[in-house]
């Protein structure tokens, strides 16, 4: 007589646990799993929870989930505080000929894209002070389409401009947990994307929340998107 095969094991999971408690978990992974895998946006542990029995461990089944899928051609990866899957990093590119690419964005784009990641918040005058060159008319506009930048709100200073920041889609984008994730000096040197000698006192600034307005900063309202919109583009 052939002995049954062995159930896959539970991460974590007390070898004494209760049957009924185990087929519950089950239960659950296999929810969670199958939510992850159809939605089209990454989901938060409040979405999950919610199409769940009251009382459920979702974090708890999220880890079990992450584990799992560890190793595999797919990921489970918590990114912006919310959670997906993702093809893993070492087999992305074996996918890029299949990928299409929609728009290639203009250097001035990734050079004002990096200035808003790292500086934010910062106004269209900042970001041409550090670039050394004013900003084309259209570039913060392309930002905004991709939606990996917004308006965040105005500055306390004369003419109160407009300050800027990145949002959940450039984090989720780009595989990022927050703002502080981005490469610090030694990253990029190590990846190469800073070469030759480095200035003395160069430094690559540590990113503030992308979320919380600072303190010198008052919040937009809806005259001053339509503003800006009606300006096409021009800060009012």
């Amino acid at each position: 007589m052939t002995a049954p095969a062995d159930e896959p094991e539970l991460p974590g999971l007390p070898p004494e646990e209760d049957p009924a408690a185990v087929e519950a978990r089950m239960a659950g992974l296999r929810v969670v799993e199958a939510m992850l895998f159809a939605a089209p946006m990454p989901l938060s542990e409040a979405d999950l929870a919610a199409r769940l029995p009251k009382g459920t461990p979702v974090r708890a089944l999220l880890a079990d989930l992450e584990s799992l899928y560890a190793g595999r051609g797919v990921n489970l990866v918590r990114v912006a505080g919310l959670w997906m899957f993702r093809t893993a990093p070492d087999l992305g590119h074996l996918l890029r000929e299949e990928a299409v690419e929609q728009r290639k964005l203009s250097r001035a784009a990734l050079e004002t894209l990096a200035i808003v990641a790292y500086h934010q918040p910062v106004t269209r005058a900042e970001i041409e002070e550090i670039r050394g060159v004013a900003t084309a008319k259209g570039t913060l506009d392309v930002l905004l389409e991709t939606g990996w930048v917004r308006m965040r709100g105005r500055r306390r200073t004369p003419g109160r401009p407009i300050t800027w920041g990145t949002t959940e889609a450039f984090l989720v984008h780009f595989g990022l947990e927050s703002v502080g994730d981005l490469p610090g000096l030694e990253e990029l040197r190590g990846a190469g994307l800073l070469e030759g000698t480095i200035p003395p006192g160069f430094s690559v600034p540590v990113p503030r929340s992308a979320d919380e307005l600072s303190d010198d900063e008052d919040p937009l309202d809806a005259p001053d998107l339509l503003d800006y919109a009606r300006n096409d583009g021009e800060e009012g």
